[in-house]
C-alpha cells in the first residue's frame, strides 16, 4: 500500500513523505531539468549527496531520500532486500510522476541502481554506479585489514571510533596528513552529511549489510546491454576495491570505466568536482 503526504517547498527544493508498505520514505526534490535519481548505500542519508546536487541542480532536477530504515524514513516496516529498496524507488518515480530518470547509486545504492535497470529498465535512461559491486558477497569478504578497521568503529572511545571509521572511507593519504584535531574535524563534517555520529551505527545498518551480501545480479548484467553506464571506481577503495569495478564494466556491454586516483569510498565527498564532471558528461550522452 501507497500512501504519500503532500509535499512541501522549503529553500527553493520540494521535500515530502511517501508511505511505502509501512515505511514513510522521506524525500527531497531540488533543481530543474532532466530527471536524475540518486541512491544512498549503507548507512547514510540521502543528504549525503549534497556535495552532487549542490553542483547538479542547476540543470538538473534532483531526488535523494533517507533508504528505508535510515534517518527520517523509519521505521523500516518489514525485511530489507536489494529488491524492496527498488521497488521504493520505482514508488517514488511513480509518486511524482517520473517516467524515467538517470539513476545514480553509491555502494548498497548502486547494487539497487543495477536492479532497477534490469526490473525496470524503462524507467532508467542511464546509470552511473559509484563504488559498487553485482555480487555483494564481494565486498564483505574479510581480510585481516578489513576485520582489524571495522572492529574498532565498534570498540574504544567515540573519538577512536570516529578515526577508524574515517579509515573505511578516506584515503590513506588524506590521513596521514591529518593529525587528531584534523581528523575531528573532518568526522564532524561527514557526519553532518551522513546523518549520524560516525562513532554510531545506524540500527538498520546490518540488515543493509545482509541485503547487500545476498543480492547477486552477475549473470544477468548482460541484460543491461543498450542502458548508458558509468562505473567509477576510487584507487583506495577498500570496501569496493577497484578490481570489482572493473568486473563490472568489462559484464554490462557498452560500459565506461574510471577509475579515480588518491580517493576511498568515500569519493563522492572527498572528490566531488571531479565526480561531479563525470556525471555532467555522462548525462550529457543522451
Amino acid at each position: 500500500m501507497v500512501v504519500f503526504t503532500p509535499m512541501t517547498a522549503t529553500d527553493s527544493s520540494t521535500q515530502g513523505v511517501l508511505d511505502v508498505d509501512g515505511c514513510p520514505l522521506s524525500f527531497r526534490v531540488r533543481g530543474e531539468g532532466e530527471a536524475v535519481v540518486l541512491i544512498q548505500g549503507v548507512g547514510v542519508e540521502g543528504d549525503a549527496w549534497r556535495p552532487q546536487v549542490d553542483a547538479l541542480a542547476a540543470r538538473f532536477r534532483c531526488l535523494t531520500f533517507d533508504n528505508r530504515g535510515m534517518g527520517k524514513s523509519v521505521p523500516s516496516a518489514g525485511a530489507l532486500s536489494i529488491e524492496r529498496m527498488t521497488a521504493d524507488t520505482v514508488a517514488l518515480l511513480d509518486h511524482l510522476q517520473w517516467k524515467s530518470a538517470h539513476v545514480v547509486g553509491h555502494s548498497l545504492g548502486g547494487q539497487v541502481a543495477i536492479e532497477l535497470g534490469l526490473s525496470a529498465r524503462q524507467r532508467v535512461r542511464s546509470l552511473a554506479l559509484l563504488c559498487t559491486f553485482a555480487r555483494g558477497r564481494d565486498a564483505v569478504a574479510m581480510t585481516p585489514a578489513k576485520i582489524w578497521t571495522g572492529l574498532r568503529t565498534y570498540i574504544g572511545s567515540r573519538r577512536a571510533r570516529r578515526h577508524a571509521f574515517l579509515e573505511m572511507v578516506c584515503p590513506a593519504s588524506t590521513l596521514r596528513a591529518a593529525d587528531g584535531a584534523a581528523k575531528d574535524r573532518l568526522a564532524a563534517d561527514l557526519a553532518e552529511l551522513f546523518g549520524h555520529d560516525l562513532a554510531d551505527h545506524p540500527a538498520v545498518e546490518m540488515a543493509q549489510l545482509k541485503a547487500l551480501k545476498a543480492y547477486d545480479a552477475w549473470t544477468r548484467l548482460p541484460q543491461l546491454a543498450g542502458i548508458p553506464t558509468l562505473v567509477v571506481a576510487a584507487a583506495e577503495d577498500r570496501i569496493a576495491v577497484p578490481a570489482s569495478g572493473r568486473n563490472l564494466t568489462a559484464a554490462i556491454p557498452g560500459a565506461h570505466f574510471v577509475e579515480i586516483p588518491d580517493a576511498a569510498h568515500g569519493v563522492p565527498i572527498q572528490k566531488s568536482a571531479e565526480v561531479n564532471r563525470l556525471l555532467v558528461d555522462h548525462f550529457a550522452l543522451l
